[in-house]
Order: structure tokens, then sequence, then C-alpha cells
């Protein structure tokens, strides 16, 4: 038999133990400690809201907010899609004559083979802010006359790009495309970048165009709408490029860009580079110039400076939208108005969801 005392040791301790255990369970739970950080549930980041002229029908991501508990239906995901078109064209008579005096009402607009829901702006002669790339053929298929050419490109841009609102810039291209300006509103260092040019090596024109679209225009950010024009200066002989015509006339198409080409064949006939060219500005909107001698590219130049300030922009809704990456077809008919040209992009692809 263990003594009296050992025995109520051991009593003692087991008293002890039952006690911690039941203060434990019973206390409240703790604070964090000092210093320990507490993260708060993850949420889903806020996306921006799209600027609408970036890109024809780009889809607008909703913001998404943290994700609630199972039981709990108070929270919704919204989703939205911005289905408006925005077009600019320019209207002339049999004689080739700008008209600039139309209303909304002088117009019907087919969008994908269906009359539109509704236009919700019309401006004419529109005074947006001008963003326009100068793309220069530097290969050795215009060496010849590369410094006229360099010449009237300076002059256009002198008259064209306003101080404080409009932007330019200047690529040149031979295999690649170089960028000798970016964006400016400055037409003394567009001049530069004009003059700063060399001819020599192939012709990747399809590469500079589709660069100049891609990496420049569409991805150029502005406050509010703009108009976007290309003049592109070439033959139209492309030998070395990785995308294909259509491709690059997908980007411009894309970017809601109107190019105009001033064709560098000054032969006399029409040449296969000249149907390119032709192509080319006809699916976006915008005109083809072929010089019969070098100093008329000048007069090309002027022209398009006189286009780009004889324009209308209307927006619309089309009648049966569908986000699914199609490409949807444009048409607008002057009423009631005979002999009338309405020249502008040939359609556009809407967002795929």
């Amino acid at each position: 038999m263990q003594p009296r005392s050992t025995w109520l040791i051991s009593v003692l301790a087991v008293l002890v133990l039952v006690a911690q255990d039941f203060g434990q369970q019973s206390a409240p739970a703790s604070s964090p400690a000092s210093g320990s950080r507490v993260h708060p549930a993850p949420q889903a980041p806020v996306q921006p809201a799209p600027d609408p002229s970036a890109a024809p029908l780009q889809p607008a991501s909703a913001a998404k907010a943290a994700s609630p508990p199972a039981d709990d239906e108070s929270v919704a995901t919204i989703r939205r899609t911005v289905n408006e078109v925005n077009v600019v064209f320019t209207v002339t008579d049999k004689h080739g004559h700008y008209v600039k005096d139309l209303k909304k009402n002088d117009f019907k607009i087919i969008d994908d083979n269906k009359p539109v829901d509704r236009i919700s702006s019309f401006v004419n002669q529109t005074d947006l802010p001008l963003e326009v790339g100068l793309l220069i053929d530097a290969s050795n298929s215009v060496r010849d006359r590369f410094s006229f050419e360099q010449e009237s490109a300076i002059a256009f841009l002198n008259q064209t790009i306003r101080p404080r609102y409009d932007s330019a810039f200047v690529v040149g291209f031979d295999v690649t495309p170089e960028v000798t300006q970016d964006f400016t509103d400055n037409t003394e260092a567009l001049s530069r970048g004009v003059r700063a040019l060399r001819p020599g090596g192939g012709t990747a024109m399809f590469d500079a165009l589709y660069f100049a679209c891609r990496d420049k225009l569409l991805k150029q950010p502005h406050k509010g709408p703009v108009r976007r024009a290309i003049v592109l200066l070439s033959d139209g002989e492309d030998n070395q490029s990785h995308v294909t015509r259509e491709e690059a006339i997908e980007m411009a198409q894309r970017a809601e860009v109107i190019v105009y080409t001033i064709s560098t064949n000054i032969s006399g006939m029409k040449g296969r580079g000249d149907k390119v060219l032709e192509r080319i500005a006809d699916a976006t909107g915008g005109r083809a110039f072929f010089p019969f001698q070098i100093r008329d590219v000048a007069d090309a130049f002027a022209e398009i400076q006189d286009e780009l300030r004889s324009q209308y922009a209307l927006s619309y809704k089309p009648a049966d939208f569908k986000a699914d990456g199609h490409y949807r077809t444009i048409e607008i008919v002057a009423l009631d108005h005979k002999n009338l040209r309405v020249r502008a992009r040939r359609g556009y692809y809407a967002p795929a969801q």
C-alpha cells in the first residue's frame, strides 16, 4: 500500500488536469495575434468600361462581385454586350463632288441584309479628331521617285494635322515596317520622320498595313470618338509579307480604319499592284488614287485631305445582332437622291463571346 501523502499528491494532480481542460473548452475564441494579417476573401477584378470606338462591337465584361456563400443568392453576375456600330462615310454626286448637307433621314442603313433597329447618332461634316498613319513604301521599286513622294507626304501632314487635336505616325516599309515617328501632333517631328526614310530591300506591304492597324491604331488610347485613317503610298507589289492581302484588310476592318492608297506606278497602265491597292481601299471605305505623273501625287494627297474634312459619322444598332465572331455587311443608301454615291467600309466582324 502506498503512503497516504503519495496518494493525496496523485489525486490533486488529476484534479488540476481536469480543471485546465474544462477552462480551455469554455474560454471564448481569441483574436489574431498582434502583427498577423487578416486576408479578406479574394474578389474578381473589376474590368474597365470598353471604349466604343476602339473596335467594332467590342463586348464589355461586367464587374464581378466576390463569390457569395452557397446559401446566399442575393448576388448576381451581370453581363452586357455593346452592340452599336460606328461608321464614317462620304457622299459624292455624279461629278465626284462631296455632298455635305444631307440629314439622318436621307439614309437607309442595311446591316447583314436587314434594316437596322435605329440610328442612335448622326453627324455631318464631322470634325472628330484624326488618327492618321502614313505608310510609305521604301523598297527598291520606288527609289527613282522617292524624294518627291516624301515632300508630298510632308505637305499633306502639315496641312492636315491640327496641333493638340489630331495625331499621326510615320511608317516606312521594305521587308519590315519601321516606325520613324510615333504618334504626335508635331508636324516638324512628322516631317523629320518622313525624311528619315531610306529606300532599299524588298516589299512587305501587307505586313506593314497589318502592323499599323493592329499595333498602332487599334492600341492607341483616346478619350472619345476618333476617325482612323491610313494613307498607303506604294506600287502595290508585295513579295515579302507573312500575312495575306485579305488578312491585312480584315485587321483594318477590325480597327475601323479607312485606307487611302496612292499608287506610285506612273507607267500609264494599271498593273497587278494597282488592283491590289484598289481592293484594299474599296474594302475599308477609302479611295484609290492612280497619278499619271509623279507631280500628281501631291494632288492625290490634297484630295485625301479634302475628303477627311467632308465626311459623315453615324452610329446604329443592328436588328438581330449576335456576338458570334462572324463578318457582317454594311450598306448605306441615300434615299430619294439619284446619282449619289455613298462610300463606306463594307462590313465589320462581330465580337465572339
